[in-house]
């Protein structure tokens, strides 16, 4: 084996020991805050991108967007204080039994709508770029962010939406 040999196994190796540490600190949940993440960045640049492609880019939608996204973490934020104090209650109260242990309710449904949302923005944006998007790839996320706001509705005991 050569040096070259040696540093790709190197680099290889460290990427997924870095990984599985990761999985085993963050487990689904956390992956599913890295998922958001890296889908918001993604909205960002090729938003950005197919403003400047068309001649529209503008600084000030640009901190809009910014502005966005910091009001979806703001939200995502609230959503687990109530988890953490629903957690909180639930766990605590003697009189209250469940047949589990509560951790999390709100959060994942939560983000699973903000994924979604930021998936159909990215779709639209790779669209805005040229790229040949099919049809059914939009329908179908529109279809799960309508049952993730269903379920939602169904959580919280009401039918009422509330589209953003």
């Amino acid at each position: 084996m050569n040096m070259d040999e040696h540093v790709v196994i190197g680099i290889k190796t460290t990427v997924t020991a870095a990984c599985a540490a990761l999985s085993a600190w963050l487990g689904w949940f956390g992956w599913l805050v890295v998922a958001w993440t890296a889908c918001m960045v993604m909205d960002y640049i090729t938003g950005s991108a197919a403003a400047c492609r068309a001649g529209e880019w503008s600084s000030a939608v640009a901190r809009d967007g910014i502005w966005h996204k910091t009001g979806a973490m703001v939200a995502m934020v609230a959503a687990a204080l109530a988890d953490w104090m629903i957690g909180l209650v639930v766990n605590n109260i003697p009189a209250v039994v469940l047949p589990w242990d509560y951790s999390v309710l709100l959060c994942p449904v939560v983000l699973a709508w903000y994924i979604l949302t930021e998936l159909g923005s990215i779709v639209e944006n790779a669209g805005k770029l040229g790229a040949p998007v099919p049809a059914f790839l939009a329908r179908i996320i529109a279809a799960c962010k309508g049952s993730v706001d269903a379920a939602g509705d169904k959580l919280a005991g009401g039918e009422e939406k509330e589209d953003q």
